[in-house]
């Protein structure tokens, strides 16, 4: 090990965590606080409280800052491994493009529904015409939403992939499997089972706060359609919150 590395900490697992939460401790204190985050090889130097009031409000932010890094380093650590495979798939999408990558998921949907109705007929099972219209709807839903995440990560910002991009993806991720559960009986085992078993754990441990659990047993009920609606109502919130906790990977870490 180098003489530089030995002087910032140490390298390796532990010397990148200390690095990690001395970048988000910094972040922190310059929210309030003037020249913090990254100055040590700075000419102007990082600044510091030099009167009473100042050095309480100082140490004051500083604990507090240190609280909440209890919370936002393992959300950190979820951003880096997401970013990580957002990576690998905008790789891809950038050598095939939007129009390559929608071709692609219309392909392998296509072929989905293509084997789906293959199946059925070597069985000998009438499809009714309603099956056949929900699996090219998840297929639908599935190339539409892999375009959008796809053209919004490629035009936009970072706000417009956080807000846009990542719960298009989602989407594009969980409704097409339920969506063809609903209309095909082999899969309720394996995915609306497993739904109805989640969604009855959320209601208990999740959503008890002001009574929303309460409120959803007595105005809904989940078949059918409630199905899709629910892992809608799912992906959205879900692509939020990874656009948001790469978002913050990427203030600890930035990208190259």
């Amino acid at each position: 090990m180098s003489t530089r590395s030995r002087q910032r900490g140490g390298g390796g697992f532990v010397g990148a965590i200390k690095a990690d939460v001395q970048r988000l401790h910094g972040a922190w204190m310059e929210l309030v606080f003037p020249r913090q985050r990254g100055r040590g090889h700075s000419v102007m130097g990082k600044w510091k409280p030099e009167t009473l009031p100042q050095k309480i409000g100082y140490n004051g932010w500083s604990i507090l800052g240190l609280f909440g890094l209890l919370l936002l380093y393992p959300l950190t650590v979820i951003g880096l491994a997401t970013r990580y495979y957002a990576a690998k798939l905008d790789s891809t999408r950038t050598r095939l493009g939007i129009v390559g990558v929608t071709g692609v998921a219309l392909l392998g949907w296509g072929l989905l529904t293509v084997a789906w109705g293959a199946m059925s007929y070597m069985e000998q099972v009438e499809i009714p015409i309603d099956s056949v219209l929900a699996v090219a709807a998840a297929s639908a839903v599935a190339t539409v939403s892999t375009a959008l995440a796809a053209t919004c990560t490629k035009v936009g910002g970072r706000a417009v992939t956080v807000i846009f991009a990542y719960p298009f993806a989602m989407t594009a991720l969980f409704l097409p499997p339920v969506v063809a559960a609903l209309v095909t009986p082999s899969l309720h085992p394996y995915i609306l089972d497993p739904s109805y078993e989640f969604a009855a754990w959320a209601l208990d441990n999740v959503l008890t706060v002001g009574g929303v659990n309460e409120y959803l047993r007595s105005n809904y009920q989940l078949e059918g359609a409630a199905y899709a609606a629910m892992w809608l109502g799912i992906s959205i919130p879900l692509g939020w919150f990874l656009g948001i906790v790469v978002a913050l990977a990427n203030l600890v870490r930035p990208s190259e």
